[in-house]
């Protein structure tokens, strides 16, 4: 007797009006000519990339479906070509960014500490000591983060391969998964660590890598920034806003779980019945020394890449059979993320490429030129701030736009090293406005706990308050300490 095969029912996988209003957001801006001054190369991927984020945004499809029919729509279009050609930027140039590779390899070793049990383990020495409330959790990744930030300049790596592996250990021991439990511990720890990461890149002129970049760019203006300087100026918003913070997430995005005056003596009564580490587990935590002291020394003195440290971190564990190949296969969530992150680095890129971010940066400036510096300088960090919603690169936003705001901001009259410190710190702070703004956000992001809409409505919000310690609190500061 013949086999039947199963049907499969053909029909569309999303209302149909999600997809025409993404459609139409991005066609009512392709088929409208160009502004003066402006390629049709850069308006047309400005189409395509506000057109993207809307479908992101409606869940038209998920992420990884939505940025490969924005790369098939912007290669077919020669807006940019499968290969780079000429002046335009190549479809698939996204893929050979290194940082892409951290995301994902992070997220492979995250794996390895939730299967060797480590992560449970350190999970469970954070809950014993701040477990009695899930702020208290939140602080205590704060404190974590604070102490490794100076010695690592990656926000990447310290985020995403410490960080992420850690809280994600700490959502699973008090049961949240991804799901109808998210609400438990998970999102809100999730969202805490993005922002708590923006912050301590924000306190070290080397806890980010894009930093001293910085300071170079203010020293074309003749404005010298220093480590100690750029420390100075960070120290006291920067404790207040790891203070703060937090509870500000927690009070508008609060976790289901709040008081939990048991859970540390249990977290200790665990940790005694798991007994001594196994050997997988000490290599695995002799790998994490290993990666931090490559992240850290083996970058600043042999200048080995971030992302090669985690390629050596990876090999060893697969080496030793902690992670199979098969694992690292089957590790979906971060090839997903790896491939939609991708894409919205390559169209990035190629906005700033073809001018589209400049066109709208000299736009605003041009308008407020003739107020008093106060004034300028407050839209200056805000524009500055917000754009970022454009970028899913934190270097690519700081070559593109930080030179022009400082030189705008300093030919008004604002003191230029207030102006250049100012600029500095919001370049780093803006990096929680969005899942792909730049650090561990893909990472914590892909962990599925949070949707976009609750990831950019909550940082946003998140994003006000941090504005106003930075602005007011971080401004009388600076005043104290004569940088204006």
């Amino acid at each position: 007797m013949k086999k039947e095969m199963p049907s499969v029912t053909v029909k569309l996988a999303f209302p149909l009006w999600k997809g025409v209003l993404a459609v139409l957001s991005g066609a009512i801006i392709w088929f409208t000519p160009p502004p003066a001054g402006l390629e049709a190369n850069a308006w047309h991927m400005f189409a395509i990339f506000a057109a993207t984020i809307f479908a992101i945004i409606l869940k038209v499809l998920p992420m990884g479906a939505v940025t490969m029919i924005a790369l098939i729509v912007s290669a077919l279009t020669e807006v940019t070509p499968l290969a780079a050609k000429g002046d335009k930027v190549g479809a698939l140039s996204g893929f050979a960014n290194s940082t892409i590779w951290l995301i994902g390899i992070a997220m492979f070793i995250s794996r390895a500490v939730i299967k060797t049990g480590l992560g449970k383990r350190v999970a469970l020495w954070f809950i014993a000591r701040c477990g009695s409330s899930m702020l208290g959790v939140a602080w205590g990744l704060a404190l974590s983060d604070l102490v490794l930030g100076p010695g690592i300049p990656s926000a990447s790596a310290r985020g995403g391969g410490i960080m992420y592996p850690i809280t994600q250990s700490i959502a699973t021991a008090y049961n949240s998964e991804p799901g109808p439990t998210a609400r438990r511990a998970g999102a809100f720890l999730m969202i805490c660590v993005s922002q708590i990461d923006a912050i301590v890149c924000t306190m070290f002129l080397t806890a980010m890598a894009g930093n001293p970049l910085i300071a170079e760019l203010a020293r074309s203006q003749g404005v010298e920034i220093n480590w100690t300087t750029w420390f100075l100026g960070a120290i006291v918003p920067g404790i207040a806003a790891l203070i703060l913070l937090p509870l500000v997430v927690y009070l508008i995005y609060p976790p289901q779980l709040k008081k939990t005056p048991e859970i540390p003596e249990i977290a200790r009564q665990q940790l005694k019945s798991m007994g001594p580490m196994s050997l997988a587990e000490k290599i695995l935590a002799l790998d994490f020394v290993l990666l931090i002291l490559l992240w850290t020394v083996g970058d600043i003195v042999f200048s080995i890449p971030a992302t090669l440290s985690a390629f050596i971190g990876l090999a060893i564990l697969l080496i030793a059979n902690i992670m199979s190949w098969k694992n690292i296969v089957e590790e979906h969530s971060a090839w997903d993320t790896m491939f939609w992150f991708a894409v919205l680095v390559m169209m990035a890129n190629a906005l700033n490429k073809y001018g589209m971010i400049s066109w709208i940066s000299d736009g605003i400036v041009g308008y407020i030129g003739h107020f008093d510096w106060t004034t300028v300088f407050l839209v200056l960090v805000l524009v500055y701030f917000y754009t970022r919603y454009f970028f899913a690169s934190a270097m690519a936003h700081i070559s593109a736009m930080y030179l022009a705001f400082l030189a705008v901001a300093i030919s008004v009259g604002t003191p230029p090293l207030f102006a250049a410190l100012v600029l500095g710190y919001t370049s780093n702070l803006s990096m929680g406005l969005t899942q792909y703004a730049g650090g561990p956000g893909p990472a914590l992001f892909g962990s599925g706990y949070n949707t976009t809409g609750q990831w950019w409505g909550v940082s946003f919000a998140v994003s006000l308050a941090s504005l106003a310690i930075w602005l007011l609190l971080g401004g009388a500061w600076m005043k104290v300490l004569h940088f204006w």
